[in-house]
């Protein structure tokens, strides 16, 4: 049994380091967003103001039919964790038994546990949230929602899985209309009772209608059909709550609403979903060059759903993860992909995940969750590196009412989630937190200019810092960005053409070296050298505190 926590000192930290709503049009507190729609490709709060969604998913739909976590620290706790690391949203997972059957909704958490052998996980409720150890297991759902409604975060209701159990796999019987066990009144049945019974929670603003759709049965047409029905399903219960639609193959493709939309009775509150993960591009990220591998699936993803964003939906990456560890290669190279094309597009999104541990997966009781951003106990960040790097996109760069500036560049650098900056004490170059403000302009003769300055980024000698200067004509000041990934920012440091990159050394200085990752694959990580050129409207932000690198 684990003791009651009345806070996570590592936590409170962080929220200091990376404080919530700071930065204009993030409206991270459910209270100030109200009731959502959507408006050309943006979610938008009732003043048509920009909300994104920075969201982690919270699993509930596994076997004790119940939020993970329970046993391991007291309710309130987790949702100030959530909090506390940024996220101003949680995509909420439930089976369709929840809402459709009694025997199972009916169920306490105590006996819910004990019926699963999970003797020692019932204990440690008691222990840690024992005002919920008696509640019904829907009961403790809606517990669950209100918790996070008192810490101002917003909740999606995600329909997992029909049957309680681990998602997903092609042959599970819950992944298309039809299947074993997939009866579709019984899910039109499901999303209605889950649209009526938090009709009036206001921080429940979308439903999503299920979970990575998939196995031999898929096809397109009964794609239409049933998203159709479940669509006004949720609409005819509840309104105001954006209604959100998933792709197939496992929600990795939406292509087919490339040349046909659907056709529902209502507006303004559609969404579409997809999911990325690094091994959906099979073994590209462990055997190819990172250069080229980056440039392909950046592509393949507007292929798959994207496009959507041009043409006026919004789009919400409902999942995407990695090994939060840090040592897997192959997921470290995707991060870095990922987050520059989140930064570039400003995607709405949700992590999986936010549980550390499970009280049962797969038959393994209290197993490790690896891509969780939390720790097995619960108890602290798995990897607080790596809740610096996602802070970036955490707000948004763009969108409706977040000010009246024209657009403007910022530089980021994914694999440190910092921006390029000019400190204002020496005025070097240098990577602080995205949250502060520099407006940049990269301009068609290949120049990084701090806009309303005059001074442009130029490169010295190779392996030296690089400087600003008012010689914007030169050679060095001229910045290129080379490869598929669109990421190396290339300059020639003499009339000979030597040519080296914008890198950073390990003290997070900004220098200029030979250019990595040109040919090479496998092994080869350039990351550092990765630099997204992104458009921003955002206003300055005064209240949080730079991070400079110096």
């Amino acid at each position: 049994m684990n003791p009651p926590s009345s806070s996570f000192l590592v936590l409170l930290y962080l929220s200091l380091l990376f404080p919530p709503n700071t930065i204009t049009g993030t409206s991270h507190a459910t209270g100030e967003v109200g009731v959502l729609s959507s408006s050309s490709r943006w979610i938008v709060d009732q003043n048509g103001r920009r909300v994104k969604l920075a969201c982690a998913n919270w699993a509930a739909h596994l076997e004790p039919v119940m939020a993970e976590g329970l046993d391991k620290h007291p309710l309130d706790d987790i949702a100030g964790a959530v909090r506390s690391m940024g996220f101003n949203c949680v995509r909420l997972t439930w089976p369709d038994y929840l809402a459709t059957k009694a025997s199972i909704a009916s169920l306490t958490v105590n006996e819910s546990l004990r019926r699963l052998g999970l003797v020692d996980s019932a204990d440690a409720v008691a222990v840690n949230n024992p005002q919920i150890l008696n509640r019904t297991l829907m009961e403790a759902f809606k517990d669950v929602v209100s918790t996070l409604e008192i810490h101002n975060i917003m909740v999606i209701l995600d329909n997992q899985i029909s049957i309680p159990g681990w998602c997903c796999s092609k042959f599970d019987g819950n992944g298309f209309f039809g299947d074993e066990y997939f009866d579709t009144d019984e899910w039109i049945e499901s999303l209605k009772i889950m649209a009526a019974t938090f009709n009036s929670s206001s921080n429940v603003i979308g439903m999503s209608l299920r979970n990575e759709l998939r196995g031999p049965r898929q096809n397109v047409a009964d794609w239409y059909r049933y998203m159709q029905m479940g669509a006004e399903a949720v609409h005819s219960m509840n309104p105001t709550a954006l209604v959100i639609l998933s792709g197939l193959d496992f929600d990795k493709t939406l292509t087919f609403l490339y040349d046909k939309q659907v056709e529902l009775t209502f507006k303004g509150k559609l969404v579409f979903e997809l999911h990325w993960y690094g091994f959906s591009d099979g073994g590209d990220w462990e055997n190819g060059n990172i250069n080229v591998v980056c440039g392909n699936v950046s592509k393949n993803m507007l292929a798959r759903g994207g496009f959507l964003l041009e043409q006026g939906w919004p789009l919400f990456l409902s999942e995407f993860g990695v090994d939060i560890r840090g040592n897997n290669p192959g997921d470290n190279h995707f991060l870095s992909c990922f987050l520059s094309v989140a930064a570039e597009l400003d995607l709405d999104w949700a992590i999986w995940a936010l549980q550390g541990s499970y009280y049962i997966r797969e038959g393994q009781p209290n197993l490790d969750e690896t891509y969780g951003v939390l720790s097995w106990d619960w108890s602290k960040p798995r990897n607080t590196n790596f809740l610096q790097r996602i802070s970036a996109i955490q707000s948004p760069f763009q969108g409706p009412g977040l000010s009246n500036r024209s657009l403007y560049n910022v530089i980021f650098h994914p694999l440190t989630g910092l921006c390029v900056l000019q400190n204002k004490m020496n005025r070097k170059p240098v990577l602080g937190s995205c949250a502060e403000y520099e407006a940049w302009n990269y301009t068609s003769g290949h120049n990084l200019v701090l806009k309303d300055s005059g001074l442009c980024l130029i490169a010295e000698a190779e392996d030296n810092e690089v400087k600003f200067g008012t010689n914007c004509e030169s050679l060095s000041s001229k910045w290129e960005l080379i490869t598929d990934s669109q990421m190396l920012l290339s300059t020639k440091i003499n009339s000979n053409g030597s040519i080296v990159c914008l890198d950073i050394n390990p003290d997070n200085n900004l220098i200029t070296s030979s250019c990595k990752c040109l040919v090479e694959e496998g092994s080869c990580s350039g990351e550092s050298q990765w630099f997204k050129i992104v458009y921003s409207n955002r206003e300055e932000s005064s209240s949080f505190s730079k991070l400079l690198s110096v």
